[in-house]
């Protein structure tokens, strides 16, 4: 089959909506994500009766089920116990979830790698534990941990294409209705690659840079 670009071209607008839909529901699930990681590993540090352990549930649950029957549980689940969610939001949420649990490990990593003696200052200086969090643990964790925080950010993106499986219109979901249409696979799957290689490629570069900068006071002069 030969490439059409007449074909190509013409679905170029609704493929642009797809994309559009494919960045807003990574982004909110992103930024999400990340407050999850924050507050769940933080919890988990602070060792509280109750909440740790179910933090720790949480994070074995999403890691070791399939994000695609955690989106079919979501989509079919929530009604069933009278919550409605649109297509999108239920998206975000799955994503959200999935990225969270992963979050989570890449932020108490981070903790963990902050050095003993900086806790000890903060104790003697009569900080709390949420204090010494807030102003010393997470944002020496969030330097520390920000490659692996990319790197699930990224599958995050990635794993977006899941949504179409519950009908959402983002960028592979345009895709494969169009496949389905007119049979034109190697057109939209051509798009697919290049679409997402497009995003997580300018996603890495400013997460690279971001890392730079926040690397910056404790590069040599």
């Amino acid at each position: 089959m030969d490439f059409d670009l007449d074909y190509l071209t013409r679905q170029l607008p609704a493929l642009w909506q797809g994309m559009r839909l494919t960045v807003e529901a990574s982004s909110l699930a992103m930024l999400l994500s990340f407050a999850v990681g924050l507050l769940g590993a933080s919890l988990r540090m602070m060792r509280m009766p109750v909440l740790s352990p179910l933090v720790a549930a949480y994070v074995e649950f999403i890691r070791n089920t399939p994000i695609l029957v955690q989106l079919f549980f979501l989509f079919f689940g929530l009604p069933a116990i009278g919550l409605t969610l649109s297509l999108f939001w239920t998206g975000v949420l799955a994503l959200t979830l999935w990225a969270g649990a992963f979050q989570v490990e890449n932020v108490r990593g981070g903790l963990a790698a902050v050095a003993p003696g900086l806790r000890e200052a903060a104790s003697a200086l009569g900080l709390t534990r949420v204090q010494y969090l807030r102003l010393v643990g997470l944002p020496l964790a969030i330097r520390t941990g920000l490659p692996s925080m990319l790197n699930t950010a990224v599958s995050l993106v990635k794993n977006s294409a899941y949504l179409s499986a519950i009908g959402v219109q983002e960028l592979s979901g345009v895709a494969f209705d169009r496949i389905a249409n007119d049979f034109r696979a190697f057109e939209m799957l051509a798009v697919l690659l290049v679409g997402y290689l497009a995003v997580v490629l300018t996603l890495s570069a400013a997460v690279r840079a971001l890392d730079h900068r926040l690397s910056a006071p404790f590069r040599a002069a």
